[in-house]
């Protein structure tokens, strides 16, 4: 059997290498992004496994499925870059990785508050550099500072108890009851979390209802000066309204780690080249914004984690079960 995978980086290859797969299994790693124009390379697969920037549109699915695709094994959680309805007039089915490691994300997000609060990146470029002076190197303690956090899955709750360990005070929002807060958590409307809190971070699934749910009118509810985490998918964030709230100071500051024109950069090396996304560029130019390039998830136990809940979604499915089938709405 044939499995063609798309996007795939070193870190990749390494880790579906490690993950005992049946020797008859063919892996076929290209580093090409799966796209219209570059759907053929899976002809004669029986399985893709695509990741998050992959384009798995209507015209694409038809294509996979006329090559001889019957499997498609996301390697992620989200699975919003896919047409589930195409999928399933297609006789495609649609598996993929529900949960890795919710620690890496959670312990990402946590790594930008910090970074931003003390200003580590500044400050390790400065002494580098000579410069041992402390001048706009002052932050704030942690401790007793009111967290809110957008998403109570496993995610969003490893990083509420994370946060709950430093001493912060809790506001969860979620649209479900969540069973088991942590303690001292509430779990609030999106509002008075929004008023109330001194750092936000998204740990939501984008869809219909949460694509910009940080919009402008959001970013103007949000306390004056307030951090703003986003870890989630890049969406969530309505971005160009983020400038104007980082100019007037209402917004304090910025961490990202998924970005919503994401796709043509992250994961690649376009240092040789000038920015074409003048959005990004003018966020990177705020002394007070911290993006990483979607690499939260990037840690050894969620790479190993991942493949093999990918081996396994393959495995079942050629026994003829289904584990972690994405379906689409009703």
């Amino acid at each position: 059997m044939q499995i063609t995978f798309f996007s795939s980086k070193p870190y990749d290859q390494s880790s579906f290498l490690a993950a005992d797969l049946p020797q008859h299994w063919q892996l076929h790693f290209q580093e090409a992004r799966l796209r219209l124009d570059s759907v053929e390379l899976a002809t004669g697969s029986e399985v893709i496994c695509a990741f998050i920037n992959d384009e798995l549109s209507a015209p694409v699915l038809e294509r996979l499925a006329a090559g001889g695709t019957r499997l498609i094994a996301l390697r992620s959680a989200g699975y919003n870059h896919v047409d589930l309805h195409a999928a399933q007039r297609l006789n495609l089915t649609v598996v993929r990785v529900p949960a890795y490691s919710p620690h890496a994300v959670a312990e990402h997000a946590l790594a930008l508050i910090l970074t931003l609060n003390r200003r580590t990146h500044r400050a390790f470029n400065r002494t580098r550099e000579g410069d041992f002076s402390l001048h706009g190197l002052t932050g704030f303690d942690l401790h007793g500072k009111t967290v809110g956090v957008v998403g109570a899955g496993q995610i969003g709750l490893t990083f509420a108890r994370i946060m709950a360990g430093l001493g912060c005070q809790l506001l969860l929002n979620d649209p479900h009851p969540v069973a088991e807060l942590p303690a001292g958590a509430r779990q609030v409307g999106l509002d008075e979390l929004l008023a109330s809190s001194d750092i936000l971070s998204l740990h939501c699934p984008l869809t219909p209802t949460t694509q910009h749910m940080i919009d402008a009118r959001r970013l103007a509810q949000m306390k004056r000066g307030a951090m703003l985490i986003n870890t989630g998918r890049g969406a969530l964030i309505d971005t160009p309204a983020l400038i104007g709230a980082l100019k007037s100071g209402q917004l304090g500051y910025l961490g990202l780690d998924v970005y919503e024109e994401e796709a043509e950069l992250f994961f690649e090396d376009c240092s040789d080249a000038p920015l074409q996304d003048d959005v990004l560029a003018r966020l990177l130019s705020f002394p007070n914004v911290l993006i990483t390039a979607h690499q939260a998830f990037l840690t050894q136990e969620a790479l190993a984690a991942i493949a093999s809940t990918t081996r396994d979604n393959i495995q079942a499915w050629l026994d003829g079960l289904l584990l972690n089938q994405v379906l689409p709405p009703a």
